[in-house]
This record gives C-alpha cells, sequence and structure tokens, in this order.
C-alpha cells in the first residue's frame, strides 16, 4: 500500500524549499523502499534549488543518505528487508559498453527507480540524484541501496557522507589520481570534497599533502583531516608555494576541486613533469579553458576528471567504512552539525557561507 510521509520539496527556482506530504509507491521489481536515518546537506541540493542542474520542479531534495530497507520488489536480491544501506547514485546497469569492459565505476547507464514519487495532488516529483532522501523513506532501484555493515547509531550521520561528496573527493585521491606511497599532493579547493581528497591522500599514504584554499578556516580544517602545509592563495602564488613545497618541482597530483578556470590552470602548472592533474570540481556550462598544447604536451603525465571519484559503490563503502572503524578515516570530522528536516534552508546559508564542512539532517 502507498505511505505518506514528510519530506523536502523544492518547487521554483531560488524559491525557499518546503516540507511537504509525499506518496511513496509500493516497490515495484527491482526497486526499494528505505526508512531514512540520516542525510548530509550538499551543494548538489542547493545546485537543484538554483536552477543549476535543470527546471524540472518540484524536486524532492538529499541524496548523502543511510536508511534501512523496509520494503523490495521482485527479483530483488542484493539487498533485504533490515539491511542498513548507504544510498548511491551510481547502479551499474552491467550491459553498457563501459560495464562489459569491466569498468562498472565508469557505468554509462546508472539507473533509477522505475515509478516516480508523488505531492498528495499526483504531481510528480524529480528525486535529487535519483535518490531524493530529504524524507522519511524514498523509493530508488535497489542497486542504489550498498549495504554496509559495522555502521552504529552514532556513525550513521558521518557514514552517509560517503554516498556523495565525501567519497567523490576520497574517490579522486585514491582511484582516479592513484595517489600512492610517498607521494606528494596538492589540493586547490578545501570544501566537503576538497578536503575529502586530503583525507584520502593521507589515507592513500602521500607523505606532502598541501591544502590551498582563500579561507583560513577551511585549511585550518585540512590540516586536521591530513594536509602537512597549507598555501593561502590570498597571500601567497598557489603554483611558487607548491613548487616551494615540493623540491622546486611542483607536486606528483594536483586535484582540483573547484573546478574553475583560474584553479585549473593552476593545478595543471603547479604538477611535476609527468604528473597527474584530476578535476573533480564541478565546473558550469559557460566555463571555457585555453591552454598552451606545446604546454600540455611538453608537460607530459595526465589529466584526468573524476565522475564521483570514480567509485564503485560496492567495492568502496564498505571498505571505507572499515578504514572508519579501524581510525584511519575520520569521517566523523566531516559533520559540523546535524539538524532536522525544517532547517535545511539555514544549511544552504551556512553551507554558502563556509560555516560548515557539512551538515546532516537526522530524522
Amino acid at each position: 500500500m502507498p505511505q505518506k510521509v514528510k519530506a523536502v520539496v523544492a518547487k521554483a527556482k531560488d524559491a525557499p524549499v518546503s516540507i511537504e506530504t509525499i506518496v511513496i509507491p509500493d516497490p515495484g521489481p527491482g526497486e526499494a523502499v528505505v526508512d531514512i536515518l540520516t542525510c548530509g546537506v550538499c551543494h548538489t541540493d542547493l545546485h537543484y534549488v538554483q536552477g543549476g542542474i535543470g527546471d524540472n520542479y518540484p524536486y524532492l531534495l538529499g541524496h548523502e543518505a543511510t536508511g534501512t530497507v523496509s520494503a523490495i520488489g521482485a527479483g530483488v536480491t542484493d539487498v533485504a528487508v533490515g539491511d542498513k544501506v548507504i544510498l548511491n547514485w551510481r547502479a551499474v546497469c552491467g550491459e553498457c559498453r563501459a560495464c562489459k569492459k569491466g569498468q562498472l565505476q565508469y557505468c554509462f547507464n546508472t539507473h533509477n527507480a522505475a515509478q516516480k514519487m508523488t505531492l498528495e495532488d499526483g504531481t510528480e516529483l524529480d528525486p535529487a540524484l535519483g535518490i531524493g532522501a530529504f524524507a522519511e523513506k524514498t523509493l530508488v532501484a535497489a542497486g542504489q541501496c550498498t549495504k554496509v555493515e559495522g555502521v552504529s547509531e552514532e556513525q550513521n550521520a558521518a557514514a552517509g557522507l560517503l554516498g556523495c561528496g565525501i567519497m567523490a573527493g576520497i574517490g579522486a585521491a585514491i582511484n582516479t589520481g592513484e595517489a600512492k606511497r610517498g607521494e606528494s599532493v596538492a589540493v586547490i579547493g578545501c570544501g566537503g570534497v576538497g578536503t575529502a581528497a586530503i583525507a584520502g591522500a593521507r589515507l592513500a599514504g602521500a607523505t606532502t599533502i598541501i591544502a590551498v584554499d582563500l579561507d583560513q578556516r577551511k585549511l585550518d580544517k585540512a590540516l586536521e583531516l591530513g594536509a602537512t602545509h597549507t598555501v593561502n592563495s590570498k597571500e601567497q602564488d598557489a603554483v611558487e608555494a607548491i613548487q616551494a613545497l615540493t623540491g622546486g618541482f611542483g607536486a606528483d597530483l594536483v586535484i582540483d576541486a573547484v573546478g574553475r578556470p583560474e584553479t585549473y590552470k593552476q593545478a595543471f602548472y603547479a604538477r611535476d613533469l609527468a604528473g597527474r592533474v584530476v578535476l573533480v570540481g564541478v565546473p558550469t556550462p559557460e566555463m571555457t579553458l585555453e591552454l598552451p598544447l606545446l604546454d600540455v604536451f611538453g608537460r607530459g603525465g595526465s589529466l584526468k576528471s573524476s565522475w564521483y571519484g570514480d567509485t564503485l559503490p560496492s567495492r568502496d563503502f564498505q571498505m571505507l567504512i572499515d578504514q572508519y572503524n579501524l581510525g584511519r578515516l575520520d569521517l566523523d570530522a566531516f559533520v559540523t552539525e546535524t539538524i532536522s528536516l525544517e532547517d535545511i534552508d539555514a544549511a544552504f546559508e551556512k553551507m554558502h557561507s563556509g560555516d560548515v564542512l557539512r551538515s546532516v539532517v537526522v530524522l
């Protein structure tokens, strides 16, 4: 029987979000209903509100979530009722050309629930990243549920952040950038994703980890999460400072967690010869980049983009939970505050002003 629950909905561009009653249908084949426990407030949710992703309002917001599976549809075998899960937006299809090449982390045909959740009047909702987890319950494709073990009630808020931003940053360092023991890594932009990339570089064994930002508060936090050096690019030239901290050569790996032409050029010129650049910050559609092609050729190495940290949830989520429980990855440090559904507009303001790494809704 369909269920009615409270949820946070964006009804129009740049309008305040509202708490609405929504209808959750029974799960169909390959689908699951998840009772949400926690959900992080991510920049992507704000982009939905601002119209930066599309104009298919109303949107059901929220996607960095932990929950418990409460119902499954026909044919679902990977999760069962009662399983604790972290939701993901990469439900791999297993059939596209990337999957057939064994590169499931690049799946080009990830899928969501076939049915739509609605407002009480029947208006269909577009769930953020196919999840929509600022809600007491949500309907997703079963492949969007990644079962995890060893997560206590107190750890739910931190664990759920692996569903998007924190995983994107850690994955940019470990999966895309392939950070190695003893290497130097510089991260430009120390919001949630960039700070997670620093934590990922530390986890990978990098020995020189340089945090670059304009905000001293973010640099101080980066030191807590694993940075060995900081560069305030309001006061220093970032490229020169990174080179000075790496013997004059530049870093083995530079991660651009901002996604602007200016920061990408900094990353490009701050790497060592044959070094790697990873773009994980998301540019806006109008941005363009101009680089001398001879410099691209002459510096060698690789220039990569990181989609969701090149993450394969079934491989990465439990591994990182295990690192968390071993004390090697401080996910708790990313949770600045816990809030209720009614506090989300205020959380967007704090995020925009740089006052938080993550606000997390606890239901």
